[in-house]
């Protein structure tokens, strides 16, 4: 389904100046099979979900991640919240690194709502249940205040009191994301990260969602990332878009920056994928063939030369690392090609031919 089209949104907060989120260097690995068999075969299988990611996320800025399935967003995302353990690299949160094993008040400041809202509420427990249990672990609020900021809580995401005793299973696919987003702003984090939030609920309830978060955002002077893959979407809510692929970021911009000038061939694609009604606008980008090579056999040299309809030879011997635009010191791309005459050039005869 196409997300629902967003009114135009009230101008966000200004970030400020200075990384409250970074991660430097964050690799996330998965060995595949027994390791009982691996060792019978002398070898390991390791998958690179995540593989050398450097990210800054600005106090205040709303970042959109985005990349197909399978490119390692929601890794990446679960590595920033210390829910998976890192194989390389570190976190940092306002300057300091985060340890492997995070004290409550680390938790606390960086809180995460999964994508999809049956899974991800405990069926055994009421709205109430939830929310208490979170605030007297936490120690949030003083046991007398548990209650009346509960009740604080949803009505901050436009549900009731009367949500307090019920089950998840009481409630809509919508619903139960905004008890999923009240459970997580619970701890008052700093950092709110949204795995793909809408994906899993009817289009009549997505921009509801969506307008949500950035109200919140608005409101509380939330640092937000948004997961998705939906480039239609991020335009409403993000000021800057990092697009991911096979494990590592290939493009960071700010969002028009990206809409309008993607340097990437990957990004062209995604953008070149999105449904139109006419072509009117259609700048002729070619759009991906084929599938994503496997994480367990990343190609040599450029990872997306498998699929890129200007690779050349130096693709296939040399890995491009993140460049900054001379013109643009906000935007940078990990591409041969990018920001210059040439790769201009070899992008418009791909389309043309």
């Amino acid at each position: 389904m196409t997300a629902p089209a967003l009114p135009a949104p009230a101008a966000p907060p200004a970030p400020e100046r200075g990384a409250l989120l970074t991660a430097s260097g964050v690799s996330v690995t998965f060995t595949v099979g027994s390791s009982l068999a691996a060792r019978l075969r002398h070898e390991e299988r390791v998958l690179r979900a995540v593989d050398g990611v450097d990210l800054e996320i600005p106090r205040g800025e709303a970042l959109a991640l985005v990349g197909e399935s399978g490119s390692g967003k929601s890794t990446l995302a679960r590595a920033l919240t210390g829910l998976v353990p890192l194989a390389k690299g570190e976190i940092r949160f306002d300057g300091r690194v985060l340890p492997a094993r995070r004290k409550h008040s680390d938790q606390r400041r960086i809180q995460m709502v999964f994508q999809d809202p049956y899974s991800s509420l405990n069926p055994r427990l009421t709205v109430g249940g939830m929310l208490t249990e979170l605030l007297r672990v936490h120690h949030v609020v003083p046991r007398g205040q548990v209650g009346s900021f509960s009740r604080e809580l949803l009505g901050l995401v436009g549900l009731g009191e009367e949500a307090l005793p019920a089950y998840p299973r009481q409630f809509s696919g919508g619903q139960r994301q905004r008890v999923a987003i009240a459970r997580a702003l619970a701890l008052r984090p700093d950092v709110l990260l949204a795995d793909e939030p809408v994906s899993a609920l009817d289009v009549s309830v997505q921009a509801t969602i969506l307008n949500l978060l950035r109200d919140l955002r608005a409101e509380l002077g939330l640092t937000l990332m948004l997961i998705s893959h939906n480039l239609a979407v991020v335009r409403h809510l993000c000021d800057r878009v990092a697009v991911m692929y096979l494990g590592r970021i290939i493009e960071v911009a700010p969002t028009e920056t990206l809409l309008r000038n993607p340097q990437h061939p990957y990004t062209r694609g995604l953008l070149a994928a999105i449904p139109k009604l006419s072509s009117a606008g259609d700048d002729g980008a070619p759009a991906m063939a084929g599938d994503p090579p496997s994480p367990l056999r990343i190609p040599a040299g450029c990872r997306f030369r498998t699929r890129c309809p200007i690779a050349q030879a130096r693709c296939e011997q040399q890995d491009p690392v993140l460049r900054i635009s001379a013109d643009d010191s906000a935007h940078s791309a990990a591409c041969h090609f990018a920001f210059s005459a040439d790769g201009a050039a070899t992008a418009t005869a791909a389309a043309a031919g």
